[in-house]
């Protein structure tokens, strides 16, 4: 496969099991997986080199893909084939166990079950660990099952029928007749378990279990989520998965993205690596979840940020790696890249940027937690107020803010603003659950900062609030000040903002995150998730047509089984940046509960 052929971003469909991720193809190739977790070195990477890359690819003689869907609302997929000698459904899934996801079986299954006629079929497992750098040794260790081997690294590779290897592959086929199936799974084992215990017994009816049991997983943790947005209903229940997908079970992080180095320009240098925790994007998921009913998984991740800054707010980053690790360092990777856009990352130096908004995202949860009828205890409350304590002494310090600023740090208007949000929680916090707190300097520095952005941060002139303190400049994250709680949505400042934004930063009906040149080179497509920020302004400023229009728009932009990139190319349409990506999501979610809630309230709207 060459660089022009590897498909576009919107082609692929996720799968995972709330540890790791994989990204199948509408052809039925498995070109990105990560194993044992999100962001271990890839065991298929073809997404990222298609010669070096590894793949496990299916094909139908004669035959071609015609459509993907997931079996009902789960993340099982289904891929179906037609020929003029038969079809096919290729199931593709990672194996859930009933008693819950933090046993993980670290199993991809894929069965292949011929529908009508005859299927010629040839499954090809390319593994290549290490992001391509191991090609692994390819052992038999029973007639239908081979281990692959590589450094740290191992595979299990069974099929109920018998398995070739040509020393750099393994391959798996023939013909299947009608209502018959031809399975196969990979399992990721450390390699001196599979010495040890080379060829174990696995049966065809065990692996139909495996798919009932998923099956059955998913549909249970479906009826959690409380959702009632009439058309958007399916769309939301989408993202709510993904969300879950994203999930690190053991610890209760959520990844920024599945992916590594999708780029926000096809041939680009703004490649990043988003497969890690940010404390910004995972309160904001752990808030769409738990409003749709989730609250297991906001109050495990609630238990992440604290534990992985052993309690001292001092110790706090602004992102961590998915088991709580502190050092992510950047490298890149000798490799072609997505449709050649190099350099390819893997850590983020971003870990070490100062970005204070991350300080009000933390006491906004815990402030939402606390109305749902959890109070911190003793020992969170002294983690909150150290948060607080922060906010109050840094605020005007200048920061990286929520877009990781690549330049020098800036007086950012957003990020002083959630300062203001973690100080005004806190206080709210320490009256309400009756806890010690310095008020009176928490109160002051409240003040100094609502001044500082009130003489700083927001243009008389025009009416609105800017990007930095005393430049003219406009920015995206605006649209998220009523949602720190800085500013009420039918503020007549933030009524203005929200038009300015709309009109300023267009980009073809969808929004970018700010014009302002950032030092970067190359252009960076429109930011999805701004765009539902701004149906979710217009929503809640009770303008729901032009909300719906925006919302429909970015709607329009994800891929067809409803997952969402990182940005769009605002001319061609095509999706840009990692994928799928949980900031889109989220906000995806919070948009649709928005234009619900708005709705019964709108009897005429204002456009």
């Amino acid at each position: 496969m060459s660089e022009d052929e590897i498909p576009p971003i919107s082609d692929y469909a996720l799968i995972g099991d709330c540890h790791s991720a994989a990204l199948v193809s509408r052809s039925g190739s498995i070109d990105w997986c990560c194993l044992p977790r999100f962001d271990s070195g890839s065991s298929f990477g073809r997404l990222l080199d298609p010669e070096r890359g590894g793949h496990c690819s299916v094909a139908l003689r004669d035959g071609r893909s015609v459509a993907s869907s997931y079996l009902e609302e789960t993340l099982v997929l289904r891929t179906a084939f037609e020929s003029s000698q038969g079809s096919a459904e290729v199931i593709d899934f990672f194996a859930m166990r009933e008693h819950g996801a933090r046993s993980p079986r670290r199993e991809l299954v894929r069965i292949v079950e011929c529908t009508r006629g005859t299927a010629e079929l040839a499954l090809d497992i390319a593994p290549r660990f290490d992001y391509g750098a191991v090609r692994p040794w390819l052992r038999r260790t029973g007639i239908e099952t081979f281990a692959a081997i590589g450094g740290d690294d191992g595979l299990l590779v069974w099929s109920d029928r018998e398995l070739e290897s040509d020393g750099e592959s393994l391959r798996v086929g023939g013909a299947v007749h009608a209502g018959e199936r031809l399975r196969l799974l990979i399992r990721y084992e450390r390699p001196e378990l599979l010495e040890d215990d080379p060829s174990p017994a696995l049966e065809p009816e065990q692996i139909d279990g495996r798919l009932d049991e998923t099956l059955a997983w998913w549909r249970r943790w479906r009826q959690r989520i409380r959702n009632d947005d009439g058309g958007d209903r399916g769309a939301v229940v989408r993202s709510m998965i993904t969300l879950k997908a994203l999930t690190y079970a053991p610890t209760g992080a959520i990844v920024a993205a599945a992916t590594t180095s999708l780029p926000e320009t096809i041939g680009g240098e703004r490649n990043w690596d988003y497969r890690y925790s940010w404390i910004r994007d995972s309160t904001l998921a752990a808030h769409a979840l738990a409003e749709l009913g989730c609250e297991r998984e906001a109050e495990r991740f609630r238990h992440f940020i604290v534990r992985s800054s052993a309690g001292h707010a001092e110790d706090l980053q602004i992102l961590f790696g998915v088991g709580g690790e502190r050092r992510m360092t950047e490298e890149q990777l000798d490799l072609a890249g997505y449709r050649g856009s190099r350099p390819v990352r893997i850590g983020n130096g971003a870990a070490v940027q100062l970005q204070l908004d991350s300080l009000g995202e933390i006491l906004n949860l815990a402030w939402r937690w606390h109305k749902r009828g959890h109070s911190p205890d003793d020992d969170e409350w002294r983690f909150f107020a150290e948060v607080v304590d922060a906010a109050a002494e840094r605020w005007s310090e200048p920061d990286h803010g929520i877009w990781e600023w690549p330049g020098e740090p800036q007086h950012f208007v957003h990020s002083k603003a959630c300062c203001w949000a973690a100080l005004e929680r806190g206080l709210t916090l320490a009256g309400e659950c009756a806890r010690k707190a310095p008020v009176r300097r928490w109160e002051r520095a409240r003040r100094e900062i609502a001044q500082a952005i009130d003489e700083h941060g927001y243009d008389r002139e025009r009416g609105v609030f800017v990007q930095c303190f005393d430049e003219p400049d406009l920015d995206a994250a605006l649209l998220l000040l009523p949602i720190a709680g800085f500013v009420e949505f039918d503020d007549e400042r933030m009524v203005r903002t929200t038009d300015a934004i709309r009109s300023e930063l267009d980009a073809n009906g969808f929004l970018y995150r700010y014009r302002r040149k950032d030092g970067l080179p190359g252009q960076e497509g429109a930011f999805l998730a701004c765009s539902f920020w701004l149906a979710e302004c217009l929503a809640r400023q009770g303008r729901l047509g032009p909300a719906r229009e925006v919302f429909d728009r970015a709607v329009g932009a994800s891929g067809p089984l409803g997952l969402f990139s990182e940005q769009v190319d605002p001319k061609r349409g095509e999706l840009l940046g990692n994928y799928p990506q949980t900031l889109t999501h989220l906000s995806h979610v919070a948009a649709a509960v928005a234009l619900a809630e708005s709705q019964p309230q709108q009897a005429a709207a204002s456009v």
